[in-house]
């Protein structure tokens, strides 16, 4: 006779089903690229200041140099990054296949490629460094910039984070760095929006105002009928006794 398993059992089985999934899940290296970020935002035809991002996924050695390549189809003429401690930083510069126009001036060198290497342990496991760099001017023809990074570890071993995300398709495994760019005009409504909305704001203030102090007029102005009524029908009631006596 066969035995039907207990729901305890079932219950053992199904939690230890999600505990495996829920490590799956945590061993997973999309949680952990280089990425990059703008401190407010990126507009088009403006500068930023964005700071690549990268944590260290391993857990037995440092991240101790971050290559970021620029790229040369919307080169960059100012590329300053902030300095670090702990890491030295190197800007180079090359001549662009083809001359480029940015806002009426001829570009022919461009930074293609920016470098930091740490001068002591690095990323340490568990850990994330940001390497913030002012870049500009954005380009205005453009919706997004890609910037091909390679990340070293101290053990040497190196991952190339350079896949570039497809329009409808899953997340490469190692995806490039990508920073959205915003359009002027988007950027402008938005800030014409929040000052209207203040505007509204403060009128509806002095109108809320203006309406309290009708209505304190108001009353005062009822009590003061009243209390001169009172007034007139105690002089009167006192004239009436006089009399009488």
């Amino acid at each position: 006779m066969k035995t039907m398993p207990s729901i305890k059992t079932s219950r053992i089985a199904a939690a230890a089903a999600v505990a495996g999934s829920a490590v799956l899940v945590l061993s997973s290296p999309a949680f952990a690229h280089v990425s990059v970020q703008p401190e407010g935002a990126a507009v088009k035809g403006g500068y930023a200041v964005v700071d690549f991002k990268v944590p260290n996924e391993r857990d037995d050695a440092s991240t101790t140099k971050l290559e970021v390549t620029f790229p040369t189809e919307h080169p960059l003429a100012s590329v300053m990054p902030e300095p670090i401690s702990g890491w030295t930083v190197k800007v180079t510069k090359s001549k662009l296949a083809k001359p480029a126009e940015m806002h009426g001036e001829t570009i022919t060198e461009a930074v293609t490629k920016v470098t930091w290497t740490a001068t002591g342990k690095g990323v340490e496991p568990g850990y994330f460094q940001k390497f913030p760099v002012s870049v500009g001017m954005l380009p205005t023809d453009a919706d997004q910039l890609v910037f091909k990074a390679l990340q070293t570890y101290s053990d040497k071993d190196v991952v190339r984070w350079i896949e570039v995300q497809k329009d409808g398709e899953e997340e490469p495994e190692n995806p490039a760095p990508t920073l959205t760019l915003t359009s002027a005009s988007a950027s402008g409504a938005t800030a014409e929006d929040a000052s209207d909305k203040t505007e509204t704001t403060a009128s509806d203030s002095t109108s809320s105002s203006a309406d309290s102090s009708d209505t304190t007029a108001r009353v005062l102005g009822v009590v003061g009928i009243a209390v001169g009524a009172a007034g007139v029908a105690y002089g009167v009631l006192a004239g009436r006794r006089r009399t009488t006596v």
